[in-house]
């Protein structure tokens, strides 16, 4: 019996210490999600036209045309940094998220063009598409959030190991 009850109390106690530590969420709430997805990823996820789960080379390519043209409303043929910025909120979900127009405006003449958002977006396709079949299905689009996973910001533990300083316990 008292074998029993111990392994009882061990089992009820075992997430409350866990909760302490700040591995669970507190009582009530779901987990955080460790599988996540870039806003470039979404947004290619998007341009799957056809409606098959799969996005081709040549759906993001026509998708990122589609998207340039509804910011650049005036057919000037680029975006100033500001009008970048108004395009990163509408189809990356928010101004800050990347690439920044500074990596995509390759001839830095604070322009983007059609052909450099194309370039620059269909370089993470690439880096995305990871059989390098030229299709983007759903589980390549998706990430694992090791920080969350493992209950650290994960930045903060890659940064002191790098500078060889000791890390949080």
């Amino acid at each position: 019996m008292r074998i029993l009850t111990t392994a009882l109390l061990l089992i009820i106690a075992a997430p409350v210490a866990a909760q302490d530590r700040g591995t669970l969420p507190p009582l009530g709430q779901p987990p955080s999600s460790t599988i996540m997805a870039e806003p470039v990823a979404v947004m290619l996820a998007g341009f799957d036209s056809d409606g098959d789960g799969r996005a081709t080379r040549a759906e993001c390519i026509a998708g990122i045309e589609r998207s340039f043209r509804s910011i650049d409303t005036s057919g000037k043929g680029s975006l100033g940094y500001i009008d970048f910025s108004d395009w990163a909120e509408r189809w990356l979900g928010d101004r800050n998220a990347l690439p920044s127009p500074f990596e995509t405006d390759t001839d830095n003449d604070n322009r983007i063009t059609l052909s450099e958002l194309q370039a620059k977006i269909m370089t993470i396709f690439d880096r995305l598409d990871r059989n390098k079949d030229g299709v983007l299905v759903r589980s390549e689009l998706l990430t694992l959030d090791g920080a969350r996973r493992f209950g650290g910001s994960g930045i903060e533990e890659r940064s002191r190991k790098r500078r060889g300083g000791p890390l949080p316990q």
